[in-house]
C-alpha cells in the first residue's frame, strides 16, 4: 500500500517522521504497515500510534482534535508571510510535522506553507547553496563573521544545533531555520 501525499511533507519515511510499523493506529484499528513517529499535540497520549492515512484524511485530528504542528509555529511565529487559515489547517490538521530541539516552525514563501525537506547539518545545507546557509542563520545575532561560520560548521542533522529545511513549493526558494538543545 503506498502512503498517502503529503503536499507540504513530500516525503516523510525519509526524513523519519513516518517509519514502518506493525502497529495498530488508535484512530481506524488497522495495521497499515506505517506509524508516524513525530509530535503530536492532544489531549491523549498519540505518539507512534497514528497511521499517515489517518493524519492525511483529517481523521486523526477530527476524532483526537490532534495538531501535528502548532498553528501559531507556522510562519515563525509571525516572523514569515502570513498564509491562509486553509493552509495551515492543513499543515497543523492533516500533515505530518517533525520533531525539533525546541518549539517546531514551518516556514512559509509565496504566500503558502513550504515543503520541509528535513533535518540538516552543515554538509548538507552547503550543497544547497549560501541561499540556504542564510536562512539558517537568520534572526540569530553573531559578535562576528568568524561566530556565526563556527554555529553554521557546528550544525548537525542528529545533534544540536540542526537546521530544518524547506522549500517554496511555488518559486522553489530554499528556507528553515535552526535551533539547538
Amino acid at each position: 500500500m503506498s502512503l498517502p501525499a503529503f503536499i507540504y511533507h513530500p516525503d516523510p519515511v525519509g526524513t523519519g517522521n513516518v517509519a514502518a510499523s506493525d502497529e495498530e493506529c488508535l484512530c481506524c484499528g488497522q495495521a497499515r504497515g506505517y506509524v508516524y513517529t513525530g509530535p503530536v499535540y492532544a489531549e491523549d497520549e498519540l505518539d507512534e500510534q497514528i497511521c499517515p492515512w489517518c493524519i492525511a484524511d483529517g481523521s486523526a485530528h477530527a476524532k483526537f482534535e490532534a495538531e501535528f504542528t502548532d498553528t501559531e509555529g507556522i510562519g515563525g511565529y509571525g516572523a514569515w508571510e502570513k498564509i491562509p487559515p486553509a493552509v495551515v489547517e492543513e499543515i497543523a490538521f492533516r500533515t505530518p510535522g517533525f520533531n525539533g530541539w525546541q518549539q517546531e516552525k514551518w516556514w512559509t514563501h509565496c504566500g503558502d506553507g513550504a515543503q520541509f525537506l528535513g533535518r540538516i547539518g552543515f554538509r548538507e545545507a552547503s550543497e544547497r547553496g549560501p541561499e540556504l546557509l542564510e536562512a539558517l542563520t537568520d534572526g540569530i545575532s553573531f559578535a562576528t563573521t568568524a561566530e556565526r561560520d563556527d554555529y553554521l560548521r557546528a550544525l548537525d542533522s542528529e545533534g544540536s544545533p540542526t537546521g530544518y529545511a524547506f522549500r517554496c513549493r511555488h518559486c522553489g526558494k530554499l528556507g528553515g531555520y535552526s535551533d539547538s538543545d
